[in-house]
């Protein structure tokens, strides 16, 4: 722990009648970055602290629905509070439409207001005052005549692959990327001078925008920060935590009853403590917010235990002192015990009105035209068929084989041959780029209707309208699962006889 012992620490963390001007600066210090992965610029933190209050930023582009992984950096901005911090939470709504276009224009205004509310419930469900925080949205200065200058004077000095190379692991990665997605890093790094801040403070995936950020902000006469980098929390499933992987997420809203069903199908195996998604919520979530976690057991096997140290938990758990149903049940309890003031604040109809405007489901947007066809490839091209996926598909692959189609395009022409179709495939980046049909269940036949889960329902248009980009808008949410199933956000694809599948690509792309 370096100049602070880790049970001094504990005491100041947990004990609210210690107030920041009562701390030293080396206690500041340590309770601004304990439970951190990495912390870049050290030195810097430690020389503001000895002079001033420090003033960090933590920012999030309004895309999906913030899950309970989000509680990491809600723990972390009560830290900064305890320590005396003027903190600043940046909603950015123009970085989630340069991300791939994840928030459509209409929809930032909406969105905007939804993080803005589930987010303060959040950290009132924790016990942070609101109004220690300032609450900045994107849009209020980074379309400013000095911004937009920044921006441009920025964009010539950061080469292509340092841009590209920067959002590797925050910007959506798609087959074709767009422009924005090279632009989203360097305004990134913009806001840390025009919030005025000392640090910038997110997820370790954000590293390589933190590092553009030192090497270029000097190169337009700004200073360099310091950077501030938690842990991401992994998924139920095993891997990263995701809004896009139903399975693997529990959601901020999530009923009593989804809670237990996602934690009772979560990988737990008794006595591994290896991509056990479980016990990382106990990690990450609930024991930097809580400082201690109950294990729940029956009197008989000796009843409930109190730990106060993780460590404590995972040696138990590897020797199977306790099981993993014992586990599940015990943070369903805490899990629910810090989901139900944020329910109870959505259950308004005016919040609820707003989640379903911020979020509209498939059918609210048009898009259901997908269908099963049969290729016959004969004597044809094949890029006449895949327009554009010859270099990786096989005709042999694609001859006599039920393939997914988006229907209703406006017709254009691809090699003399009008076509109004447009196949979808699995893929992922690399070289070579690897490129799967998706396919049906079995017993499907040609014409067979595609849905989303849970929106049955919906009529197709006759034709979508290519200037209102709804296939762009909807295909930035469609990927494939760890299992290789099909999945429009955390929604499967299906017909009426069961999911749409890849064979081997998970985690791809659905184009």
């Amino acid at each position: 722990m370096g100049l602070l012992d880790k049970s001094l620490l504990s005491a100041i963390v947990r004990r609210p009648s210690v107030m920041a001007d009562q701390l030293s600066a080396d206690e500041k210090f340590n309770l601004v970055t304990r439970n951190l992965q990495e912390v870049l610029g050290e030195e810097k933190l430690k020389q503001v602290l000895q002079e001033r209050e420090l003033k960090v930023y933590w920012g999030t582009a309004t895309t999906g629905k913030p899950h309970v992984a989000y509680f990491v950096p809600m723990s972390k901005i009560a830290d900064f509070l305890k320590a005396g911090c003027e903190v600043t939470i940046l909603f950015a709504d123009l970085h989630a439409f340069l991300d791939n276009m994840k928030a459509p224009w209409e929809l930032l205004a909406l969105r905007v207001k939804y993080y803005e509310q589930v987010i303060k419930a959040m950290l009132e469900s924790i016990g942070v005052p609101l109004e220690k925080l300032k609450f900045v949205k994107g849009t209020d200065y980074q379309l400013s005549r000095e911004y937009t200058l920044d921006v441009y004077r920025l964009s010539s000095m950061v080469t292509e692959h340092d841009a590209k190379k920067a959002g590797a692991e925050v910007v959506k990665q798609v087959d074709h990327p767009l422009l924005s997605g090279l632009l989203y890093p360097g305004l990134q790094a913009l806001d840390e001078e025009y919030l005025k801040v000392d640090a910038q403070f997110g997820g370790v995936d954000q590293r390589k925008i933190f590092t553009l950020a030192e090497k270029y902000l000097p190169s337009v006469g700004y200073a360099k920060r310091a950077h501030l980098m938690n842990p991401m929390v992994p998924g139920l499933t095993g891997a990263k935590m995701s809004s896009s992987e139903e399975e693997s997420k529990i959601d901020l809203l999530d009923s009593k009853e989804d809670v237990k069903k996602k934690l009772k199908k979560a990988f737990c195996e008794p006595g591994n403590i290896q991509n056990n998604g479980v016990l990382s919520l106990v990690k990450y979530v609930l024991f930097p917010l809580r400082g201690e976690f109950c294990v729940k057991k029956d009197a008989k096997w000796g009843g409930d235990k109190i730990y106060t140290v993780f460590e404590e938990v995972e040696k138990d758990f590897a020797e199977k002192v306790f099981h993993p149903g014992d586990l599940k049940a015990s943070v369903e309890v805490a899990l629910n015990q810090l989901l139900e003031p944020i329910r109870k604040k959505f259950e308004s109809p005016e919040l609820r009105k707003l989640a379903d405007s911020a979020y509209p489901g498939p059918s609210k947007t048009n898009a259901d035209s997908l269908y099963l066809e049969k290729i016959d490839v004969g004597e044809a091209e094949p890029r006449t068929v895949v327009s554009g996926l010859v270099a990786y598909i096989s005709q042999e692959d694609l001859q006599d084989r039920m393939v997914l189609l988006l229907c209703n395009l406006k017709p254009q022409k691809m090699r003399g041959i009008e076509s109004q179709a447009m196949l979808l495939c699995a893929s992922i980046e690399g070289e070579p780029r690897r490129v799967e049909p998706l396919d049906p269940p079995d017993g499907s036949s040609p014409g067979d209707r595609v849905f989303v889960e849970g929106y049955e329902a919906g009529k197709a248009d006759d034709r979508l309208n290519s200037k209102k980009k709804v296939w762009e808008k909807l295909q930035v949410d469609l990927m494939i699962s760890d299992e290789c199933v099909a999945q429009w956000t955390d929604k499967q694809l299906m017909t009426k006889l069961g999911q749409i599948t890849c064979k081997t690509l998970k985690g791809g792309n659905i184009s």
